[in-house]
């Protein structure tokens, strides 16, 4: 299988969240479900119902966080250097409406973009991969072609 790229950070709040679903969530849906199943028929039980929906969902992200921990490649962002890659945060301007942003490059399993990071796959990181401050690109978005300006690339 392949290897996952994932910044210290991401790895580290992965870890932080399948210990927090272990450790906090699932033993609380498991009294949920008790406590529900004391109430009698279960058929007509809508807590029970939703305590047991929340518990496949709890377990399906366990498996999910387990997965992608095993499968991940912690890169030390702050060693590279040179043209935007995985892990670089870059600051960009739209040549449109002179709005800056800036983003770290992320893969998938972090990628977030209210918190400012971008998943490697998407159109905008593609377009930047292999870019130098200084350059201009285009991407494709469901609005049309934008034009964005690099201002800053930076390792940290």
């Amino acid at each position: 299988m392949d290897k996952i790229p994932i910044t210290r950070e991401g790895y580290a709040a992965l870890e932080e969240e399948l210990k927090r679903l272990k450790s906090e969530e699932r033993p609380a849906v498991i009294r949920a479900i008790a406590e529900a199943r004391e109430h009698g028929d279960l058929s007509e039980n809508a807590e029970y119902h939703a305590a047991r929906e929340k518990q496949s969902f709890i377990e399906g992200r366990i498996k999910e966080l387990e997965a992608i921990l095993s499968r991940a490649e912690v890169i030390d962002v702050s060693r590279l250097s040179g043209p935007i890659k995985f892990g670089a945060t870059v600051t960009i301007v739209d040549e449109e409406t002179d709005e800056e942003k800036t983003y770290q490059i992320v893969g998938e399993a972090e990628a977030d973009l209210e918190r400012g990071k971008l998943n490697l796959k998407s159109p905008l990181a593609r377009a930047l991969i292999g870019k130098e401050e200084g350059d201009s690109v285009e991407v494709r978005t469901p609005g049309g072609i934008r034009s964005y300006e690099i201002l800053k690339v930076e390792y940290i």
